[in-house]
């Protein structure tokens, strides 16, 4: 018999103290409180790191910004938020959620209304690096918090939830962006001035928010009976008990399990394409020749099909056995989507295969994270995921600053969006050299 074996039995001698308790409607309460407020947070999150896209449009020529120091300047926030990542989410592991995401939402929205002081290129690297720092931590600590709250399928439910706000953040932020910068002159400011100021308030109101609806843990929750409680609690330490049993719960199995590696691996790569195309897009569909309220609507295209695309992707793998097949073939029909796209000259094609790519990286994303968080717990889920998120955050910085370089050396987006495609195909092999982790014991 497994350790593993051994921990389940000894938890389902007490189950039968919390028998009555009806799940469905327990974790659908849980769902209900808990999800939408933090898909909100989430929504301003991605929308203060990308909305810079939109602000190249016209900030790049008032500062003086080159293609290669645009992109260089935009992914150093991802350098910001590697280095300060683990230690974030580590804080957030000793000191709760509730008060460590306030204090990343408050100080990233006032650092990303900074930004639109920024003068030329120097300090806008320097304020994406800050900006980058301060939001380390959010996105695996979010994924930490849910190990708190959510048990086995339940978790993939809420990740896959969570990850929407990835398309509704440009489904709402692309087209808001374009208007907004349609707003020179208000109060003195030009238009990119103004899109970055009206965008980065909410982060500050709902870091506040943060302190009132966030609890720590089930029980914390007011809105949960205490026999609920009890449950909810058992249910995620015999879950967190036996993870622990097969591979371990300290900090130091984390950074030894060659797994954890893999799966930043694939993220860096995943997240190449995420961001690459997020940061770009908006000049991108700019070389259409059309106006910057029109560019928001059309940018918003993608990521209303990614949205339905990935929900449904989401629950096809939650119902597989063979998850691993979905989340691989997701980031597979990425790189051909985007190889495509880089050869068609024609708007209404490229734009088509860009739908495709967004659509199966939205997917992938939605997928991916359920891998990570099957199989770690404890402190070495505070780290593993951090690594895992860090590491793959590289991927901000790397994509968007090689298609800058490229796009300077070549005069266009071809070769810049082939470089996108060889990086997903090679998370697609990490994807499937790695198996299923959650399947192997140690």
């Amino acid at each position: 018999m497994s350790q593993a074996q051994e921990v389940l039995m000894t938890h389902s001698a007490s189950a039968a103290e919390t028998q009555s308790v009806d799940e469905q409607s327990t974790m659908k309460k849980v769902m209900r409180r808990l999800i939408p407020f933090i898909l909100l947070c989430y929504v301003v999150s991605y929308l203060d790191r990308i909305n810079v896209g939109f602000a190249a449009l016209t900030m790049n020529k008032d500062l003086g910004l080159t293609p290669s120091q645009f992109g260089l300047g935009a992914g150093l926030f991802f350098i910001g938020y590697f280095f300060f990542e683990i230690p974030s989410n580590l804080a957030l592991h000793r000191f709760g959620a509730r008060m460590w995401i306030s204090r990343i939402m408050i100080s990233w929205g006032l650092i990303s209304m900074a930004t639109a002081f920024v003068v030329g290129p120097k300090s806008f690297a320097l304020a994406r690096f800050f900006l980058g720092m301060a939001e380390a931590g959010f996105t695996p600590g979010i994924y930490l918090y849910f190990t708190k709250w959510f048990p086995g399928q339940w978790r993939g439910k809420a990740t896959a939830f969570f990850l929407i706000g990835i398309p509704v953040a440009n489904i709402i932020g692309s087209p808001l962006s374009g208007a907004l910068m349609e707003l020179h002159g208000l109060w003195g400011f030009k238009g990119w001035q103004v899109l970055l100021l009206l965008e980065a308030l909410p982060a500050v109101l709902l870091g506040v928010a943060c302190l009132f609806l966030l609890p720590d843990r089930p029980s914390k929750a007011r809105w949960l009976t205490p026999r609920e409680q009890q449950w909810l609690e058992a249910e995620l330490a015999t879950e967190q008990d036996i993870l622990a049993a097969r591979h371990g719960n300290k900090l130091r199995d984390a950074f030894s399990n060659w797994r954890v590696f893999a799966l930043a691996g694939a993220n860096f790569c995943g997240i190449i394409g995420s961001l690459s195309i997020g940061l770009w897009l908006p000049q991108i569909i700019k070389e259409f020749g059309l106006p910057s309220h029109q560019v928001g609507l059309v940018a918003a295209i993608p990521y209303i099909v990614g949205a339905i695309a990935m929900t449904l992707w989401a629950r096809l793998a939650n119902n597989s056995d063979k998850r691993l097949f979905f989340v691989a073939g997701a980031i597979a029909i990425a790189a051909a989507s985007i190889a495509i796209s880089a050869f068609m000259h024609d708007p209404l094609l490229k734009m088509l295969a860009i739908t495709v790519a967004v659509a199966s990286i939205l997917s992938f994303q939605a997928t991916f994270w359920a891998i990570p968080s099957g199989f770690l717990t404890g402190r070495a889920a505070a780290g593993g995921l951090a690594l895992i998120v860090s590491i793959g955050n590289l991927g901000g910085f790397v994509g968007p600053s090689m298609i800058g370089f490229i796009r300077e050396a070549t005069q266009g987006f071809t070769y810049p969006l082939i470089f996108v495609a060889g990086a997903l195909l090679l998370g697609a092999v990490i994807t499937l050299v790695l198996g299923d982790p959650a399947k192997t014991e140690k």
